[in-house]
């Protein structure tokens, strides 16, 4: 029986899991799709380098094009990373009629419809489950098991870096600076951790979630984004009094055909399945107008986890060979694309003042808001032993960000507020 040959180009974490479910799995995965799968070449840095797995050192080359241009080679597996280098060597792999399997969030978060369009014109598929949340099937739910929905809100934990250092704040007390040190000496952060913390990493994989869930050509540049540098333990301490937990959601909406993006630290309800996610893990929240509220959860990276999709993606990409289907996903994206404006996102606010501690200050405080016409849910004022002001702990009801900007900007020239400390959209 005449073996699916694959290219692999990248042996590190996820190539070399890769190539071990593919090999140990080898049975199940030829029941699949009715024929054996063998990696055939695989593109390294550094032949010479000794490594964890058993493999031939005649598949291994140091030549990307050796692989892209072999006749032989049916699907090609990308892995390594890059964008610029490796979206060449995928549109060339494309026009050779090669199906590509990718788990680069970055190049498909900035070159995605391209990338797609030129799969469609040559009848193969590129297909990037691992992409976003590791061994969650999230895109695939999207695209197959929501295709009779319609999505009317993505919502999820997509960065287990920030998820980890976030929980232990909560979990502990303890203060940003030091959970990211301790993140980085674990290996969940790297040494230049800007992409995770800022919020970057998770505002890639809103990008490719949305355009899948809404149909709709998502660019980076339409994600609203804020990190979770600013966050400090007593933000999580006064959102677990109130019942919270913080986290960095990347939440995508759409109503009336107009969508909006972010990625922002957001106090969750306790009460919420999303508060509940802890460590590096990850969970996507996604409501439907028919199907209502379901909730997707699991390791969001790691070897195994992350190289499951990837074979996951490599056995639809050969079955729809097989079945001369190929390139059909890539013209999912058929809508317009329509963005809120800030007076169009409404949600409600935590925002935390210090202010001087003497009689009318609340009063001044809620006439700002009566004059933006945001009402307000809670509030809660308490002497601060640490400092010489006061403390106002404001939960507005829904209000729309154009108001609270205007509020925010209104606080700057009032002369009882000595600081905004801190403001977090709430979910739950």
């Amino acid at each position: 029986m005449k073996p699916v040959k694959v290219g692999l180009l990248g042996l590190g974490t996820v190539g070399t899991g890769v190539v071990r479910i593919v090999q140990g799995h080898q049975e199940d995965l030829q029941s699949q799709v009715g024929s054996p799968i063998q990696i055939d070449k695989i593109l390294v840095q550094n032949k010479a380098k000794s490594r964890s797995l058993a493999i031939d050192h005649d598949k291994l080359t140091e030549d990307a094009w050796e692989i892209i241009n072999d006749p032989d080679i049916d699907v090609i597996v990308e892995v390594m990373g890059g964008i610029e280098h490796t979206k060449a060597y995928i549109l060339e792999a494309l026009a050779q009629g090669k199906s590509v399997v990718t788990a680069n969030k970055d190049l498909m978060a900035l070159h995605g419809p391209e990338i797609l369009e030129q799969a469609r014109e040559n009848n193969c598929d590129v297909l990037y489950e691992a992409s976003v949340a590791g061994g969650i099937p999230i895109i695939r739910t999207l695209v197959e098991g929501f295709s009779s929905d319609r999505i009317l809100k993505i919502m999820g934990i997509v960065n287990g870096t920030t998820n980890y250092i976030l929980s232990k704040m909560s979990r502990e007390g303890a203060s940003y600076e030091d959970v990211l040190k301790e993140a980085q000496q674990l290996g969940y952060a790297e040494a230049d951790p800007t992409s995770d913390v800022e919020g970057l990493d998770a505002a890639r994989k809103m990008t490719i979630l949305s355009t899948l869930g809404f149909r709709v050509n998502v660019a980076l540049e339409d994600v609203a984004v804020q990190g979770i540098s600013s966050v400090s333990k007593e933000d999580i301490l006064y959102a677990k009094r109130l019942g919270y937990e913080v986290k960095l959601l990347g939440i995508a909406e759409r109503q009336d055909d107009q969508i909006s993006v972010s990625v922002q630290p957001t106090m969750v309800k306790a009460s919420h399945p999303l508060a509940a996610v802890n460590g590096v893990f990850n969970a996507v929240y996604v409501h439907g107008e028919a199907v209502g509220e379901t909730m997707f959860y699991g390791a969001g990276a790691g070897e195994l986890p992350t190289a499951t999709s990837v074979v996951s993606d490599l056995v639809a990409a050969i079955k729809n060979k097989k079945l001369g289907v190929g390139g059909r996903q890539g013209a999912m994206v058929y809508k317009e694309k329509k963005l809120k404006s800030d007076e169009q996102i409404s949600s409600k606010y935590f925002i935390l003042l210090h202010v001087a501690d003497r009689a009318g200050v609340l009063a001044r405080i809620t006439q700002v808001f009566a004059e933006y016409e945001v009402s307000l849910e809670s509030v809660l004022q308490q002497p601060n032993p640490h400092i010489q002001e006061a403390e106002i702990i404001i939960i507005t009801h829904d209000a729309n960000k154009a108001a609270i900007r205007k509020v925010l900007d209104s606080f700057g020239s009032l002369d009882v507020i000595r600081r905004i400390k801190s403001m977090y959209r709430v979910e739950g």
